[in-house]
Parts: structure tokens; C-alpha cells; sequence
């Protein structure tokens, strides 16, 4: 579908080429029923989740199954992927009526968010005191950007002025080519300003300067920008070379430090939990934390973080006694 981003089109024909195709791909549209469609997502509850490996004869990635159930989310993914298929298969005439509509799907049960805990942040900040990837953790720690929206940074969303940051875009993989990546629009494709605190606006120098040291420690080997005009729009975070971070590699220096501090359960996704929660403590509203966070709805932050709020007025009410 034309309204659909690239990424999420990749994630749907992955989604197929894993479960759709080898399951029900052979059976004709006229003979599909409502029980085999059941059959296939039970079966998914089983043992659906799959994996990709090389293969070491060919050389090529191949999809494999883990043994391990498939959780119900994403077992609802592939119900929307199917039944959007099935009635596609209606409006042109190949099908009569959708089987996938009287089926039984798994209840999803909505993951607890895990933010790091006080005692977590301290061991985490103190951790990355002298890393490389230490000024986006910091970013991300106390903006609560997602991490393709960190990656994805440019100086001309920084107004070191106003100390305000512009959050206009992400970078994420080329679902075409997997070993490129591209600017693509925000999830909710809104843009949103976020007013820093002094100290994310000391770390944004920090990384202005250190940027300019790491391309004259390059020298020729420098692969950023050339001059300040066209630095104006490069990457805020870079390696020691001038080339742009992504996700992926955030991600596993992430785990590297969770795992020395024994979270190694922590997700790259839960420092922007932790801002949520921080935000919060610090008497920021639901519709204030919602614009921050760049969430479509107040009504989404609310669902997300909910049983945080609830938590915290026990706990002060606890502390009244």
C-alpha cells in the first residue's frame, strides 16, 4: 500500500515470507477455510518464532524456526498482513468472503515498561563516563528520543540560542538494501521542539567540539563534512571518522554496558522510559510529556505510562502517613 513506509512494507513481506507463505502459501484462495487459518495461528503459539542464519554452503540468509512460541502481537501482525491480503482478494473478485474474520487470536498482554531505577542510572552514567557513545546515551537519557530519532540528528536542529532541539526526521535502514541507510519522516511524522535542560545543551557543545577534534585527529582518513557550511546539516553523532551512527551499533554498545552493570536485560528503549518516568517526578503533565515524547495522543502516553503515575501517588501517599 502507497500510505505505508518503506520500512513497515519490508517488516510485512518479511512477515509473509516467514509464516504466510510456508504455512497457507500452497493452498488455493477457494479452498482457504476459517479452521485452517485457526490451525496456523495455533500452531504460531507453539513454536512459530523464527530466526535467520547463514547458510554455510551457500552463503545465503535463510529463515529458520527457533522451537519457541511466537508472542500474541505479533501473531496479530500477521493476522492484519493475511486478512488485509484476503480482502484485497474480495474487492477484485477472487474471493467471496474473508475466512480470516471468525478466527480466535491471542490476547496480548501489554509489557510492563522497565525504566532504570536510581540506582541503575547512577551505575549507568558513572559506566559510560569515558565511552565513545557516551554523549547520545546522555541525549537519549534525558530527551527521551528514540534511537533512530537520536541517530538521525543534524546541528541544524540544535538552536544552542533558545537551547531548543528540532526533531524533524530519523534514520533508518533502506528497506531495499539493508547495508544503506536513509532519512525517513517521524513516526507520526510531526515535527516537535523540545526545550533542553542547560545540562543536554553542555553536552551538545561537548559534542561540537570533540566532532571538530576527532576530523583534525583524521586528517585524510575524514569521511564528514568539509567545511562549516555543510556541516551545518551533518550528523550530531559520529565516530572518530566523521560517519553517522546507526541504531544497530548504538544499540550493541548499549548492551555492552548493561551487561558490565548487571542489567543486561536493559533495552536501549527503557532510557526513554526512564525520561518519561523523571519527567513525571518532576510534575510534568500527561499532554506535556506526550509533546515531548512525540506520541500521536495524550490518550497514548497515558495507556504507556498510566501505572506509573498510579505508583507514584502511592508511594507519596505512603510518605503522608
Amino acid at each position: 500500500s502507497s500510505d505505508k513506509k518503506p520500512l513497515t512494507i519490508r517488516q510485512y513481506q518479511s512477515m509473509a515470507e516467514a509464516h504466510i507463505f510456508p504455512a497457507i502459501g500452497s493452498v488455493k484462495l477457494s479452498k482457504l477455510t476459517s479452521p485452517d487459518i485457526q490451525k496456523f495461528y495455533n500452531r504460531l503459539a507453539v513454536d512459530g518464532k523464527t530466526a535467520k542464519r547463514k547458510n554455510p554452503v551457500t552463503g545465503k540468509m535463510e529463515i529458520y524456526k527457533t522451537g519457541e512460541p511466537l508472542s500474541a502481537k505479533t501473531i496479530r501482525n500477521i493476522h492484519d498482513i493475511l486478512s488485509k491480503a484476503l480482502n484485497t482478494a474480495i474487492s477484485q473478485g477472487m474471493l467471496r468472503d474473508n475466512p480470516a474474520q471468525s478466527v480466535t487470536l491471542p490476547k496480548v498482554i501489554k509489557k510492563e515498561v522497565k525504566p532504570l531505577t536510581e540506582d541503575q542510572q547512577k551505575d549507568f552514567l558513572k559506566a559510560i563516563k569515558n565511552n565513545d557513545f557516551r554523549n547520545i546515551f546522555t541525549v537519549i537519557l534525558f530527551t527521551g528520543l528514540r534511537e533512530a530519532e537520536a541517530c538521525g540528528l543534524t546541528w541544524d536542529c540544535i538552536d544552542f540560542k533558545k537551547g531548543t532541539l528540532k526533531v524533524y526526521r530519523q534514520l533508518q535502514r533502506n528497506p531495499k538494501d539493508w547495508s544503506e541507510f536513509r532519512f525517513v519522516p517521524l513516526k507520526n511524522s510531526k515535527t516537535r521542539t523540545i526545550k533542553l535542560s542547560p545540562y543536554v545543551v553542555d553536552i551538545l557543545r561537548k559534542q561540537s567540539t570533540k566532532q571538530r577534534l576527532e576530523k583534525m585527529a583524521a586528517g585524510e582518513f575524514w569521511q564528514g563534512w568539509k567545511d562549516d557550511k555543510e556541516r551545518e546539516s551533518w550528523y550530531i553523532f559520529t565516530n572518530e571518522t566523521g560517519r553517522f551512527l546507526n541504531s544497530a551499533t548504538v544499540y550493541e554498545n548499549f548492551k555492552k554496558i548493561t551487561a558490565e552493570i548487571g542489567t543486561p536485560e536493559a533495552r536501549l528503549h527503557d532510557l526513554r522510559h526512564t525520561f518519561a518516568v523523571i519527567s513525571l517526578q518532576n510534575g510534568d503533565d500527561f499532554k506535556t510529556l506526550q509533546e515531548n515524547l512525540g506520541h500521536s495522543s495524550a490518550t497514548t502516553t497515558l495507556n504507556v505510562y498510566a501505572h506509573v503515575s498510579e505508583k507514584m501517588k502511592e508511594e507519596s501517599a505512603k510518605r503522608q502517613q
